[in-house]
């Protein structure tokens, strides 16, 4: 059995807003399992424990570079806001981010030995990059980019620094533009209900499915009728269908005008959005959490061991 330490209890309770003891008890039902934690949650507490799910903690900044056709997008991390405001950092990070438009390297490492120089420090990339480290005192690195160039038209949307979204598309400027807010907004994971990940659709359908299950226990242990499996079954395959509108692009409702889904909105441009990229700062990084009186108490332990 894996010891549920307090900072354990604490992370998950950041990410759903469960209560501490549901924390708890969920972390140790999943023997230490953060996300397995998370799931049993949704199915104890519903909604309420997925409302925070998407909270990050990492910093950084995410940057866009478009030139006609093509272009690119790039998450940059750093260990603290403060950073994310250094001019220094800044150029770094609108440089690479120009650099993969136009240079088309295959990933982080090829990116990092593009020549560059900044700050006295080159003649690579990575070298600033390294550099920089020293110069500022904080850890950086390039963590994701993604570069277009499949003809399409690009629109990209900047939410401050910690959001960025480019959306591939023929037809209106200004209903791409409008769409690229929106997914920075509602953050879909797919264009429509057929393309959201199987993976993501068979955890939906467990949740649905364990919920039904908690449902009849409920029902039975207060002596009240259960609902037949044909019913259930309806009920589960209803609440992944409704979880497949919700995540997919073209059938949320359009941020702008609620009356429209996001599809009649573009239809009525005349526009044809083929992709989107959605970048968060720190999307699916864990920041450490420090155990500040475990940390107290280690210190006291190894004065007293001294002495």
């Amino acid at each position: 059995m894996a010891a549920i330490t307090a900072s354990m209890v604490a992370e998950l309770r950041g990410k759903t807003d469960a209560p501490m003891m549901e924390c708890k008890r969920a972390l140790t039902e999943a023997e230490g399992d953060m996300a397995k934690a998370e799931e049993l949650l949704r199915v104890k507490l519903g909604s309420k424990a997925g409302k925070a799910a998407g909270r990050v903690t990492a910093e950084g900044v995410v940057v866009s570079h478009i030139e006609g056709n093509s272009g690119a997008m790039l998450e940059v991390n750093c260990e603290t806001d403060f950073v994310t405001k250094n001019d220094s950092f800044l150029a770094l990070a609108q440089a690479a981010v120009a650099l993969i438009a136009s240079k088309n390297p295959a990933d982080v490492e090829a990116l990092g030995a593009l020549a560059y120089s900044q700050d006295g420090f080159g003649p690579t990339l990575e070298d600033v990059r390294k550099g920089l480290i020293g110069k500022i005192g904080e850890n950086m690195s390039f963590r994701r980019f993604k570069r277009f160039s499949s003809g399409a038209k690009l629109a990209s949307y900047l939410h401050g620094t910690r959001i960025g979204v480019v959306v591939e598309f023929e037809g209106d400027d200004v209903a791409a533009k409008d769409v690229a807010m929106h997914v920075a907004a509602m953050k879909p994971v797919a264009l429509s209900s057929a393309d959201v990940p199987a993976h993501l659709v068979a955890t939906e359908r467990s949740v649905a499915a364990a919920k039904a299950a908690e449902d009849a226990a409920v029902a039975t242990a207060a002596g009240k009728p259960v609902q037949s499996p044909e019913i259930v079954a309806k009920r589960i395959e209803g609440g992944v269908q409704k979880y497949l509108k919700e995540v997919s692009l073209f059938n949320q409702s359009f941020v702008k005008n609620d009356k429209l889904s996001v599809e009649q909105m573009l239809k009525a441009a005349n526009t044809n959005v083929k992709g989107f990229t959605l970048y968060v700062v720190g999307e699916g990084i864990e920041k450490k959490v420090d155990d500040f009186a475990a940390e107290v108490a280690a210190q006291v332990a190894a004065a007293k061991q001294s002495s």
